[in-house]
């Protein structure tokens, strides 16, 4: 084992360089092994009950981290060389083998030239493996050694070089590898061919490079297809984020329980749906604020339960979200500190504060992440566990990191918003977004793009672009939450943007100032003046079919899009027709710019 030290970012331990992950560090590409092979002594343990209740049994480990410079005994993360195969920049001879110098492993080659990773590997397109591509087996196969004896019984394994010829061109045709020992050479062009490595006899091992072969129990069958190494598609992680805020119940279950507390709700449950029982739901109704059809749903047992209701994360922040707001001014000092903001008396058009339900300035919240596993090729690949160890049935570790930050959350008024998506062009706008998330491979990671959440999801985004300018953050430095889903009993609308980073920015408190009412809707009137003129335009405003797989409609880099990291869809699902009003639909705050620009 070697020993090389290199610096991560403690984020990138879990995205982009999580577990399984190629990483470049000083010439080399390496690997990260799952958490198996963590010295867990050094990586000390994080507590998220809500997020544990989502990932089941388990632990949370942060990797180890240090503060000045890194010495050999310095707590570190192990890696693994991958690709083995490499080549050497000065001589070209192609090998896996590396030796040593003076009794110290060495990254150099017999001549001293540099050894250069291989820049093709083998991918599984559905089992989510990878492997190395056995060069000097792939330069014996192929149409021309099936025709020379001295080619299929070569055992020349130092005589392999890995060659760009210049006068072939720039593309896979001028990059190939030779044997000197029997003479042939193949040309990149058939290593990348649909089914190029199976026709040759190369076959998924079903195994991660780390583990051992004693560890596969049944052989994969499924083909491989040669990729470049840094492929952004060679590693798909799939990361869950949970606030630790309080677990607050929604309102639907408490009201479900003060339901079946009530004296009549037994004789409307043994009337079963008789006349009794309609008198009974219109008495409790009464009594308790809420909706008659609510008190026939909970007797029939419709409602969702307490358990159904909390499975998603945000259903809880939500709630706890809604508490905070109601209750003002906050100084419980924990990590979750919202004070609740009014829009009374707060100077703005009209249009855009009567669809505000109250503003959140978020002074001090933690959030905690965790990598859950990763996929290979595909979006519609095998899960791969973050921890392929012995244990990993019963208590697996998950890479996961704590973040402290400040935000701004925004409720936007339901009825208001209700009123708006009932519209048959609203609805129809939305419609294409759905369509086309149901024909996506990503239709089981993205959010429902009913109306309400593709305007609020657009929304953050302008918010974040303009906050970008007045808070001090970088754009990239601010995430968004949304809270948009009409389906559940307790709808939701709302969206918080935060800042949360285990390192370099927190809480500087530069966010948190600007979500004072008489600060926020002037930034929110700026944010809409800013995209109602894209550079882009009128393609942009225009369009019905942009970003990755045709899954935003009116939306760009000039007017929308922000940084990956700072988006929950990856910058999909994005509409500004639906924040702005287009030809054939009304948006959400269609008037605030006409209210604005009126000649006062």
């Amino acid at each position: 084992m070697e020993k090389i030290r290199h610096d991560l970012r403690l984020s990138e331990t879990i995205s982009p360089f999580g577990v399984g992950a190629i990483v470049d560090i000083r010439g080399e590409s390496l690997m990260a092994p799952d958490t198996s092979w963590w010295d867990t002594k050094f990586a000390p343990e994080i507590s998220c009950e809500r997020l544990m209740t989502r990932l089941g049994a388990g632990k949370l480990r942060q990797p180890p981290a240090h503060a000045g410079r890194a010495s050999r005994e310095t707590p570190a993360l192990p890696y693994w060389r991958f690709p083995a195969w490499r080549f050497c920049e000065r001589c070209a001879k192609l090998t896996k083998l590396t030796g040593k110098k003076k009794g110290k492993w060495s990254n150099t080659c017999e001549c001293d030239g540099m050894l250069v990773p291989m820049r093709h590997i083998a991918v599984c397109e559905k089992g989510s493996h990878v492997r190395d591509i056995p060069w000097f087996k792939w330069a014996h196969r192929g149409p021309a050694a099936s025709k020379s004896e001295a080619v299929r019984f070569c055992r020349d394994y130092k005589a392999l070089r890995f060659h760009k010829l210049a006068k072939r061109g720039e593309g896979l045709g001028s990059l190939l590898v030779k044997c000197y020992g029997c003479g042939i050479s193949r040309s990149f062009a058939e290593l990348v061919a649909k089914g190029a490595l199976t026709r040759d006899g190369i076959r998924c091992e079903g195994r991660q490079p780390w583990e051992p072969k004693s560890s596969v129990k049944e052989p994969c069958p499924y083909e491989l297809v040669a990729v470049q190494r840094g492929a952004t598609g060679n590693y798909i992680a799939q990361t869950i984020s949970a606030l630790d805020i309080p677990e607050e119940r929604p309102p639907s279950v408490e009201a479900g329980d003060k339901i079946r507390g009530h004296a009549l709700f037994a004789k409307i449950v043994a009337d079963n749906g008789g006349p009794l029982a309609e008198t009974g739901a219109q008495w409790i109704a009464q009594d308790l604020g809420v909706t008659p059809e609510t008190v026939l749903a909970v007797a029939a047992g419709e409602e969702n339960t307490d358990g159904e209701m909390l499975l998603d994360l945000k259903d809880g922040e939500w709630a706890a979200f809604l508490k905070k707001l109601d209750a003002g001014r906050d100084g419980s000092g924990s990590d979750f500190v919202v004070d609740g903001r009014s829009l009374e008396g707060v100077p703005g058009p009209t249009s855009l504060i009567k669809r505000i339900g109250g503003i959140g300035q978020v002074h001090r919240v933690r959030e905690v992440r965790a990598l859950r596993g990763f996929r290979r090729h595909d979006a519609e690949a095998a899960l791969i566990g973050v921890d392929l160890g012995a244990n990993q049935k019963y208590e697996p570790v998950y890479p996961a990191i704590e973040l402290f930050g400040e935000g701004i959350f925004l409720r936007f008024d339901e009825a208001e918003l209700a009123a708006w998506e009932a519209q048959t062009g609203v609805q129809a706008q939305a419609g294409i977004l759905k369509a086309r998330r149901a024909d996506s491979p990503l239709v089981g990671r993205l959010d429902v793009p009913e109306p309400r959440f593709v305007a609020l999801h657009t929304l953050a985004h302008l918010l974040i672009r303009r906050l970008a300018f007045a808070s001090g953050y970088a754009s990239a430095a601010l995430q968004e939450r949304i809270y948009a889903n009409s389906d559940r009993t307790d709808k939701t609308a709302g969206i918080l943007i935060y800042t949360a980073a285990g390192d370099a920015q927190g809480t500087l408190g530069g966010l948190v100032r600007l979500g004072n009412p008489d600060k926020l809707i002037p930034l929110l009137v700026a944010a809409l003046e800013d995209a109602d003129f894209c550079s882009n335009d009128p393609v942009c405003i225009e369009s019905d079919r942009q970003g990755a797989s045709q899954l935003n409609l009116s939306a760009c880099h000039g007017c929308s899009l922000v940084s990956e990291t700072s988006c929950e869809t990856g910058n999909r699902l994005l509409d500004r027709q639906l924040v702005l009003g287009g030809r054939n639909v009304t948006g959400l705050l269609e008037g605030v710019l006409a209210e604005v620009r009126q000649p006062k």
